[in-house]
């Protein structure tokens, strides 16, 4: 007998779809060669620090004598619930588990987590806490969950050391980011009196939502002149933009130069028209998806996932969480077979052999994102999930649809004298082709009816502008950043202005194979989510926001000297591909995360940092009692009769815990430098004390 162990009980069903002929009883199916059982997602958890030896706290408090703490060994146990004891549905499962694998007539356990590292991890992890010694293990790969695709698979299951590579990345993530979770959360929280989430991901993705959201409030527009005309040639109205720029102060100059244009006059130079082809998009990423129903749905990132998930689990799309928005070459007849069954529903559709189809240099685990074998009916699905299936069914058709969308793109030049040619382009869809079916990225834009010769009538004149602050992230401009945080910015806002076939994602590609995103397909939407639920940001329609208790854990983190950009985390990232990829080995890795967070805590506190909530930092001026360190004062201990107070950020520098001991003692400080005016300009000062905190003393 074989023991096949699901991730979950709707893919252990579907096993059991695909079998046929089996029995159900309390846990598990039976049938004349296999038992099918099913985990609930994750069994075991990493346990907490009081359960390591010599970190016991029989309180059960957070405390800074358990930090930081890096096992020797990893340990595991089963989930627990909400009062700390396991969970007795999980308990239960497991035992049912570990009966049907320790069998005298079962030879082979198959692992039938999700085709990915954390479902390799899941299912691990019961097997290596059953002892399965004398057992086969082998591997169920499932890339969707069709009666077609897990009957192929169980007839070539693979050797479950095949996968040792992608269980050694996930186990280093797991233990890497408990590491850093665990230890800078207590460690934060401890130094603040307020629980600071504080992870290996979460930190940089919010901290790139503080930092656009600060850039916007602090931005101070600037004006300028630039050069417009907006005049009607044979009564079309045709705008031209001049590229020159003045100054705010020189509005003469731009006076003078409006009329030198205009007396220079305009004429067409150049046209040009050509018959092309417009290629449809690339198939879809779960994060290119999840871009597309934001923008277009204002979707959220969590619902989005949790549709896509479900219609993978009903056997309707291939497994969601990939990074790929390309097709292995193997899959070519299995596309075949796909396209063929479409092509019966009535869409024009054939099978097509492309490298910007087919593509195993750009494929890491997973293909992008089609419909299976499996098509349902609307009346099948839910409005969002209907919604969802045709985005992916509709992509997939356009990429292979057997009619061509022909365009026609014409350039015209307009020259005003010797000063400046201008460029405009247009497109106007003559055969639609694809974009029937998938119009993401097709517009219609006509040019004036022009020809070469022909004067335009020009009137140019100033025009006042601003430079405008930069954008709010949105689902899709975050997710793009946090593919690739290293591309340059004006290089990924130019390549939103044109049609996603014709970019070369090559470099995109390269950092995520390397590790360089922040984050992964597969933990991505639950990490932001986490942020969201945590109150530290928050998202309206497709836009992201920074909140309060979010801008107060990146400041506190600042003032901590707790660095968590996208530099180390990416770092931390292409030592985990190393480990994938056997470099390195999950210890080497570990011992990365280890040196990091032991680097916090060996800073000196009273010197460099501003200590710990709690802690006293000398005796109140105006009271007598004592003042201790609070979330955002130095403040007196008898706080509700006395407001007496040292602010521990004042015009954008940290008054660390030395020196607000310093003022307290000496009524006065030492000259500190790094402080930001209002105006943006850094000054120095002494402070001293007042009736109330203190004040700046610049004699």
């Amino acid at each position: 007998m074989k023991v096949i162990i699901a991730e979950k009980p709707s893919l252990g069903r579907n096993i059991v779809s695909a079998i046929k002929d089996m029995k159900r009883e309390d846990g598990f199916y039976i049938g004349k060669e296999y038992i099918v059982t099913w985990a609930f997602g994750h069994l075991f958890t990493l346990a907490d620090i009081e359960d390591y030896p010599g970190h016991e706290n029989n309180l059960g408090r957070w405390t800074m004598d358990n930090l930081p703490c890096f096992p020797n060994e990893f340990k595991f146990g089963l989930k627990k619930d909400s009062n700390k004891q396991i969970d007795k549905g999980i308990d239960k499962q497991f035992n049912i588990i570990k009966t049907l694998c320790k069998r005298a007539d079962v030879d082979e356990i198959i692992n039938a987590g999700d085709a990915d590292r954390e479902g390799e991890v899941i299912v691990r992890l019961i097997t290596n806490n059953i002892k399965t010694e004398g057992k086969k293990l082998t591997r169920l790969w499932l890339p969707d969950q069709t009666e077609e695709t897990i009957n192929a698979a169980l007839k070539d299951l693979k050797e479950e050391t095949e996968y040792n590579n992608l269980a050694n990345e996930g186990l280093a993530r797991t233990y890497i980011d408990w590491l850093y979770g665990v230890n800078l959360t207590r460690y934060a929280t401890l130094k603040t009196g307020t629980l600071l989430r504080v992870g290996r991901v979460i930190i940089p993705i919010v901290k790139a939502i503080y930092d656009r959201d600060m850039s916007i409030r602090n931005f101070v527009p600037e004006m300028y002149y630039g050069m417009q005309s907006q005049e009607k040639t044979n009564g079309e109205e045709i705008t031209l933009d001049s590229k020159e720029k003045f100054d705010k102060n020189q509005n003469a100059k731009v006076l003078d130069m409006c009329k030198k244009y205009n007396d220079a006059k305009a004429f067409v130079v150049d046209k040009k028209v050509k018959k092309d082809k417009l290629n449809p998009s690339k198939l879809y990423s779960l994060s290119k998806l999840q871009n597309v129903l934001g923008k277009k749905y204002k979707m959220n990132m969590e619902k989005s996932l949790s549709l896509v998930q479900g219609l993978y689990e009903k056997g309707y799309l291939t497994y969601p969480r990939t990074n790929s928005e390309y097709l292995a070459t193997a899959e070519k007849d299995k596309m075949k077979t796909i396209i063929n069954n479409i092509s019966k529903l009535g869409y024009p559709v054939e099978f097509k052999d492309k490298k910007t189809i087919f593509d195993d240099s750009k494929i890491e685990s997973h293909s992008a994102l089609t419909p299976t074998f499996k098509i349902p009916k609307k009346e099948q699905l839910t409005p969002d999930e209907f919604t969802v299936y045709q985005t992916v069914f509709k992509r997939f058709v356009a990429v292979f649809c057997s009619i061509d969308c022909e365009i026609e793109k014409t350039e015209i030049k307009i020259k005003v004298g010797d000063y400046e040619e201008f460029n405009l382009k247009g497109t106007i869809i003559v055969v639609p082709g694809w974009t029937k079916y998938d119009d993401t990225n097709t517009k219609d834009k006509i040019l004036p009816n022009l020809n070469v010769g022909d004067e335009v009538v020009i009137n140019f004149k100033p025009k006042e502008k601003e430079t405008t602050p930069p954008k709010h992230y949105t689902i899709e401009t975050l997710n793009n950043y946090l593919k690739n945080p290293f591309k340059e910015d004006k290089k990924r806002l130019e390549e939103e202005e044109v049609d996603e076939s014709s970019i070369d994602d090559t470099e995109d590609y390269k950092a995520i194979f390397e590790g360089l995103e922040l984050g992964t397909e597969a933990t991505r939407t639950g990490i932001i989510d986490n942020a969201i639920k945590s109150k530290y940001i928050e998202l309206k329609k497709d836009v992201y926001y920074i909140l309060p208790d979010g801008e107060y854990l990146i400041n506190s983190l600042i003032q901590m000297e707790i660095s968590m950009d996208k530099y180390k985390t990416s770092e931390m990232g292409k030592a985990l591909k190393k480990v994938y990829h056997d470099e390195i080995g999950i210890n080497d890795a570990v011992g990365i995360a280890q040196n990091e967070i032991s680097e916090i805590f060996n800073m000196k506190d009273d010197q460099k940092t501003t200590g710990f909530y709690g802690d006293k930092v000398g005796v109140c001026p105006k009271c007598g009692n004592d003042i201790i360190k609070g979330k955002y004062y130095y403040g007196c201990k008898d706080y509700k009769n006395c407001d007496f107070r040292i602010p521990i950020t004042l015009c954008g520098r940290v008054i660390t815990l030395s020196e607000a001991k310093e003022i307290l003692e000496n009524k006065t400080s030492k000259e500190l430098e790094g402080f930001i005016s209002k105006k943006g300009t850094n000054f120095k000062a002494k402070l001293k004390l007042d009736e109330k905190g203190v004040s700046f003393d610049f004699n």
